[in-house]
């Protein structure tokens, strides 16, 4: 027989495994507990560990679809691959132990987009140049991020262009994944720019049924649904298509393919200084301050991490966090890094600490020894995933306040000529622009601020002047 008192501490520790307490099973006091305030924030080790898997299985198509896109633009993959690693690893981790915020930080899609078909396809840089381009934006964004003026931009962002650049950046992801398996492609003739592809070719018909089984398998609140399409399609694809072939599951991580140099600290810094190059720098940094910072806040807000006075508790660690990634994703040969939206799931699963985040980058440092998994995904595999995620943020469109005709309409303005121009930048000025012209013809013009107008002429003046990209 146990004494009494043992008895009632043996009861209560059995609860609290039970309920998959682990904190509270191992003491209050206990290191994780005390260090990421999990009690305090009404959560529990389990949940949190939970949580960040949750986040990981939402996120871990970038492993697939960033490689592809830069390599798209002459980067080596399996160079590229390892840089998404180590990035997101180290974002992650550095949100989720310093900032201690459930938010986890990878190689961001759009601008990963807006490197590879912008940059090097577009403007013609060597990867080497754009490279070095992502290390000055990083630089530039983490001496905005620490010196406030992120935080004045964002202040001084109209509501209307803020949710139009997240629209613009949609349609850019929708239109660069359809033209990627022939269901888009340019028009050899006269007319619009483009037309229907190869709509019964298999690429085309497999990412059409596995975007609409995204949707169903999310409706359905499938951990991981993203991740499941591509394994599925990637099956398929290795069954029927001999382009796709397995070269084997596990291996060590590759720093460069034979025949390719490695790209850690390749990056053309004295490049990317020229003045045909600095507006491209600048283009990353916009983007970055718009896309990424409200999506710090979308998930801080949805986790209950604001303050009284609705500012990101650690606010100051997370941008810095964020904007430091993408000096360090510059040096390892990766795309610029942001926090990811897929957080959300996370946050969803009940993540409430940055324990939740340090879990993604653990995870994803181990991701980095299964390499070969990654070069038997087919595009027409990852597509669904790109169609998924710019769909997903054309809901900013609800967000519009058409009672303010002139902020909405510019708003539109900014994101249908970000597609139209396949440039993030030329919409937001053309945006602006339209705001502030508008605002003053309508006699709205009080309604205008400093900062909007300075930012506004900034913008016109760099296209202006012909330096724009």
């Amino acid at each position: 027989m146990m004494e009494p008192q043992a008895q009632q501490v043996a009861e209560v520790a059995t609860a609290a495994i039970r309920e998959g307490d682990t904190a509270a099973a191992i003491g209050s006091n206990g290191f994780l507990n005390r260090y990421f305030d999990i009690s305090a924030r009404g959560s529990s080790v389990r949940q949190e560990s939970v949580a960040g898997i949750t986040t990981f299985l939402a996120m871990v198509y970038s492993v697939f679809v960033v490689p592809g896109m830069l390599g798209k633009a002459g980067f080596d993959t399996s160079a590229v691959f390892v840089a998404v690693c180590l990035t997101t690893a180290f974002g992650s981790l550095l949100m989720g132990l310093w900032a201690r915020l459930p938010i986890a930080i990878g190689c961001a899609i759009s601008l990963t987009a807006f490197t590879a078909f912008g940059l090097v396809l577009g403007k013609g840089l060597k990867p080497e140049v754009a490279l070095g381009a992502v290390f000055l934006m990083g630089l530039v964004f983490t001496g905005i991020s620490v010196t406030g003026v992120r935080s004045w931009i964002l202040r001084n962002l109209p509501h209307g262009i803020a949710h139009g650049t997240g629209i613009g950046i949609g349609l850019f992801l929708l239109l660069i994944a359809a033209n990627d398996v022939g269901l888009v492609i340019k028009n050899p003739g006269a007319g619009l720019p483009v037309t229907l592809g190869h709509i019964t070719a298999l690429p085309a018909m497999l990412s059409v049924v596995g975007l609409a089984a995204i949707f169903g398998l999310v409706r359905r609140r499938v951990p991981g649904s993203i991740l499941i399409v591509i394994v599925a399609i990637s099956a398929l694809g290795l069954a029927i298509d001999p382009a796709v072939t397995f070269h084997g599951v596990f291996a060590w991580p590759s720093l460069s393919a034979p025949g390719h140099a490695s790209l850690i600290g390749a990056m053309d810094i004295k490049g990317a200084l020229s003045l045909a190059v600095l507006p491209s720098v600048l283009a990353l940094v916009m983007t970055a301050v718009f896309d990424a910072t409200g999506t710090i806040r979308a998930v801080a807000g949805q986790a209950g991490q604001l303050d009284a006075d609705g500012r990101i508790i650690n606010g100051g660690r997370a941008l810095t966090a964020d904007s430091l990634s993408s000096i360090f994703s510059g040096f390892f040969g990766g795309a610029p890094a942001a926090a990811y939206i897929e957080s959300t799931v996370g946050v969803a699963a009940g993540a409430k600490t940055g324990m939740a985040a340090a879990v993604v980058g653990v995870l994803f440092l181990a991701v980095m020894f299964f390499a070969p998994l990654a070069g038997l995904v087919p595009s027409y595999a990852t597509a669904p995933a790109l169609m998924y995620v710019g769909l997903m943020m054309l809901s900013s469109v609800s967000r519009l306040d058409m009672s303010d005709m002139v902020d909405a309409m510019s708003g539109l303005v900014c994101a249908v000529f970000i597609v139209l121009t396949a440039n993030i930048v030329t919409g937001i000025m053309l945006g602006f622009a339209t705001l502030v012209i508008g605002r003053v013809v309508s006699g709205e013009f009080r309604k205008l601020n400093v900062g909007t107008v300075i930012i506004a002429a900034v913008l016109v003046a760099f296209y202006l002047g012909g330096w724009a990209i």
